[in-house]
């Protein structure tokens, strides 16, 4: 261990960002590289790829040394470092630190996420099963418990919940209406972006609406969103980029993590995936919140649809 990085752990913890916010954990690192890779310019993906490959060897790096290793400057890495979420690069280096003793103790080796067209069924198997749960992994440790917690307690009291979503995040937006429906709250999936603006200018304080897009930027969710912010309602964000113009009309943003993608697994197959967690974890927050009422409502659904269920008698 060289004294640079002696003197990282002699300090303890790293630092708390301005505000008392603090600093992402060791596990949630990998997360947020392959999160806000994309939106990063490309010398700053350099320094995050690098990062995320040899957390080890970058951790025992000075700024000066890991900017000569990805040709950047040592500008970039300390931005690199705050855009990931860490005060500076020391803070930075502490978490490489933690998250390569992690690694080192016995995880198995990652499985590369590409698919080739010639490779057989079996291995498309594995290698959707692995990226499938890499992403959840990352949604989890990258999201918010006291941003679900807050976005839980309004569903709960809500007396009505829109949720706006388009393509294949149309379809999270579905899954989550039904859920809750089924557990007696009203809510109404819009995927037709007229009729999302038509019912938004319907809510108001008490009422909350969210907009499920993994881009963070797409107009047609974004619309109904500012237009129910403006109304009053508390408003949610599920979003692959917390960054992003949707964040603006947002009470409460949960953040989403996709898998790296390739020719043959769009965007919509890894994001659909973290949606879907964020949208499980909602549903069971608000469950609890409400058990009284919604287990009563939940047998009563079961047992409306028991005979579809059974065999049929001639």
């Amino acid at each position: 261990m060289t004294n640079d990085v002696k003197e990282i752990f002699s300090n303890g913890i790293a630092k708390g960002r301005p505000g008392g916010e603090a600093a992402p954990a060791p596990a949630a690192l990998a997360a947020k590289v392959r999160t806000l890779a994309p939106s990063m310019t490309r010398s700053m993906q350099r320094v995050a790829e690098a990062v995320a490959a040899d957390p080890a060897g970058c951790a025992a790096l000075t700024v000066t040394g890991l900017a000569e290793l990805t040709g950047t400057s040592e500008a970039t890495v300390v931005r690199t470092a705050r855009l990931l979420g860490y005060p500076g690069y020391r803070d930075l280096r502490l978490a490489l630190a933690g998250l390569a003793a992690q690694q080192q103790s016995g995880r198995a080796p990652s499985v590369t996420a590409d698919i080739a067209v010639d490779d057989p069924i079996a291995d498309v198997v594995a290698k959707l099963a692995h990226d499938e749960q890499q992403t959840l992994a990352d949604t989890a440790a990258g999201l918010d418990t006291i941003q679900l917690g807050a976005a839980v307690t309004a569903l709960a009291a809500a007396r009505r919940t829109d949720i706006y979503g388009v393509g294949a995040s149309g379809l999270v937006a579905q899954d989550l209406a039904q859920k809750l429906l089924r557990i007696g709250l009203v809510a109404h999936a819009h995927s037709d972006p007229h009729l999302a603006v038509t019912n938004a200018v319907q809510l108001r304080t008490g009422d909350v609406a969210i907009a499920i897009t993994h881009s963070g930027s797409t107009g047609d969710v974004i619309e109904p969103l500012r237009v129910a912010f403006d109304r009053g309602a508390t408003t949610v964000a599920i979003t692959g980029r917390p960054d992003g113009p949707v964040s603006q009309y947002a009470d409460h943003i949960l953040t989403t993590s996709t898998a790296r993608e390739s020719e043959l697994r769009p965007a919509a197959m890894s994001s659909r995936t973290s949606q879907l967690l964020v949208v499980d974890c909602l549903f069971t927050g608000v469950t609890q919140r409400t058990y009284e009422t919604a287990a009563p409502a939940l047998s009563a659904s079961y047992e409306a649809l028991a005979h579809r269920h059974s065999p049929r008698t001639r």
